[in-house]
């Protein structure tokens, strides 16, 4: 099975559990998924959140997904409980779709590690 059809059917399982476990049924985009592994990295699952909030644990989420390819190093959390990230590269200029398909991949590969998927 080549790389890329593997990637799609993980990545179609994925938005399946997810989506039937948070959205009643709904498929989640990737923003969402985004979303749910910065809050999950955040450790606070159970409370509303502000939306500058939102768009930090969104930026949690990516720095998490994208420290496994070099691009981000954990330091610290911070006395509220979040986790601060540096960046150890640039990322590089990608196109919208290339954008998606790292996404995609670093998020399967974290729901791998954590065996929701196969």
């Amino acid at each position: 099975m080549s790389r890329d059809t593997q990637l799609k059917e993980r990545w179609e399982k994925l938005v399946d559990i997810l989506s039937n476990q948070f959205s009643q049924g709904e498929d989640l985009d990737l923003d969402s998924i985004i979303y749910l592994i910065g809050v999950q990295e955040f450790g606070k699952v159970h409370r509303q959140f502000k939306k500058d909030e939102k768009l930090n644990l969104m930026h949690i989420a990516i720095c998490r997904l994208l420290e496994p390819y070099g691009f981000y190093e954990f330091e610290y959390f911070d006395e509220e409980g979040w986790p601060h990230y540096k960046i150890k590269e640039q990322l590089p200029s990608l196109k919208a779709g290339e954008q998606s398909v790292l996404m995609k991949e670093a998020i399967v590969s974290y729901f791998l590690e954590r065996k929701l998927i196969e």
